[in-house]
């Protein structure tokens, strides 16, 4: 839920190293090894063994599984809270594939204009292959930096991203300097760790890496209300409003959602590198320990959602 250009850091450190959506990695999956008669027995995805069902970018991945079953109801959320209206000047910060842009774009209309910024290529361009019809100029760039004049737009929109900035501070009051004087942010964030996510963390730090453990609970990192509302307010925004409320995702069955996940996010260059036996290890503990959370067969999770506003 978020966002980096793909590389993990140590666990030592908060952040990842750039803001984006977090599929972004860019490694294709077809170039890991999934040798594991555990795996080829197990994944089937319309028939296909796992080395078929994944075969594109993270990016391509993120667009293909992680949008329908959790980006798309969330930015759903963001949309209903922001109200982009016919006309407005719209900026989606951390855009990823695009799915908040696309829904943005479909508010404003015509008369109105939509920028999506992320610092990922490949994400970039998922987003223009998935929207070639709509007008939206598509951005590389950084919530760090962003490249364009004061006041140029009438709402800011971000969505999963702003945990993963180094310079949370900085890069909220960028978004604040590009909106008009009356202009106003809103943003969600996931958090704090949902139990189920829990449990991959723990997993993957027991077969995989300490990296990819530490990565799952950045995704959740900032949830703290408190936090949010002096960085709001540290970055110039006033009128801060933080919402806090619980979303209940329905997710793809357990082992489908497991690797759905890891191949749409920087976890899946780690684990390639992991071993056979590992993976296959991991797979079995996440099978055996995510059923609390599927007792009728539907795996769901409750995420709490923070919505944050100002102007």
């Amino acid at each position: 839920m978020g966002s980096s250009d793909g590389r993990l850091v140590n666990s030592n450190h908060r952040q990842l190293h750039h803001i984006g959506s977090y599929g972004g990695c860019g490694l294709p999956a077809s170039s890991l090894v999934w040798n594991s008669d555990c795996l080829k027995e197990i994944i089937m995805t319309n028939e296909r063994t796992l080395e078929q069902a994944y075969v594109g970018t993270a990016a391509e991945n993120y667009e293909r599984y992680f949008v329908p079953s959790i980006a798309a109801p969330l930015a759903a959320d963001l949309i209903e809270v922001s109200t982009p209206r016919a006309g407005e000047r719209a900026l989606d910060v951390a855009c990823g594939t695009g799915v908040v842009t696309r829904l943005a774009a479909q508010r404003v209309g015509a008369e109105g204009s939509v920028v999506g910024l992320d610092v990922n290529p490949g994400m970039l361009a998922v987003a223009r292959s998935v929207t070639p019809k709509l007008a939206i100029d598509w951005r590389e760039g950084s919530a760090e930096a962003i490249p364009f004049p004061d006041a140029t737009f009438d709402v800011v929109l971000c969505q999963m991203g702003l945990q993963f900035v180094p310079n949370k501070l900085g890069a909220l009051r960028e978004m604040r300097r590009v909106l008009a004087r009356a202009g106003r942010l809103v943003l969600n964030l996931p958090g704090p760790t949902p139990p189920l996510f829990d449990v991959l963390a723990d997993a993957l730090g027991r077969h995989i890496d300490a990296r990819a453990s530490s990565f799952v609970h950045i995704v959740f990192s900032l949830s703290d209300e408190q936090e949010l509302r002096e960085l709001m307010q540290g970055a110039g925004f006033h009128h801060v409003e933080v919402h806090r409320t619980t979303t209940k995702l329905g997710l793809p069955p357990i082992r489908d959602f497991l690797w759905q996940y890891v191949f749409s996010t920087p976890l899946a260059d780690v684990v390639a590198k992991a071993n056979e036996a590992s993976r296959c290890a991991l797979e079995r503990e996440i099978a055996d320990r995510w059923q609390e959370f599927a007792p009728d067969g539907s795996l769901t999770c409750e995420v709490g959602i923070s919505t944050v506003s100002g102007r």
